[in-house]
């Protein structure tokens, strides 16, 4: 058996401020940054891992910054054990995700980050759709289908 050739998808963010977008997704969600291009002692591009996931980040160069708005229409989804821990995570970081619901068997949290991109964090549970949580420990544990 061979081995894949294609081993990861992951998404290439262009943002206009790399420092706010590091801390956001550093100091806010807890992002590690692993890899990183700096020319002239300025971070240009990075690629940032939480958990099993990655993004890369550009910052986009102030002459070629897209006429359209950044993250508009973008969405990307985050498969976790606990999308709630990432809420209570998010809100003790001084984020403002939106309440969690339940959606598709999954309690979703999204959060916005400075670009307008909207990021899904998401896990399994066996509560009733549509249900918008409430803090109430019963109903915010997740479970593993």
């Amino acid at each position: 058996m061979t081995e894949p050739n294609v081993l990861q998808a992951v998404p290439f963010l262009w943002v206009k401020n790399m420092q706010a977008s590091l801390r956001f997704y550093i100091d806010g969600l807890g992002f590690t940054r692993t890899k990183q291009w700096i020319p002239e002692d300025k971070i240009r591009w990075c690629w940032l891992e939480l958990g099993n996931a990655a993004l890369m980040l550009q910052e986009s160069i102030p002459t070629k910054i897209p006429a359209t708005k950044l993250g508009e229409g973008v969405s990307i989804c985050f498969q976790c054990r606990n999308a709630l821990a990432i809420y209570h995570d998010a809100i003790a970081h001084s984020l403002t995700p939106q309440t969690p619901f339940v959606g598709n068997n999954m309690w979703v949290t999204i959060i916005t980050d400075p670009d307008g991109y909207k990021l899904d964090f998401e896990s399994p549970t066996d509560v009733p759709e549509e249900t918008i949580y409430s803090g109430n420990t019963e109903l915010s544990t997740p479970t593993q289908k």
